[in-house]
């Protein structure tokens, strides 16, 4: 199942991807990402913006997981 968000909000987008586990996902503006492990997988364009959408993504997963690194 592919989930699109309209608008980029990294809260909405960690919970998502936390609780599906497993899955795809759209962003407007920014592009589609995979995720598994309840974590955003690299995109497989190498774009900067996308990049850093995974690293805020992936930190605030880690911030709702309790686990901060």
């Amino acid at each position: 199942m592919l989930r699109i968000f309209k608008i980029y909000r990294p809260n909405q987008v960690a919970r998502y991807v936390k609780s599906y586990f497993r899955g795809r996902i759209f962003i407007m503006g920014v592009g589609g990402f995979e995720f598994d492990s309840g974590r955003l997988l690299p995109p497989k364009s190498g774009d900067l913006k996308a990049l850093n959408v995974l690293t805020e993504v992936n930190k605030e997963i880690q911030i709702l997981s309790g686990i901060v690194m």
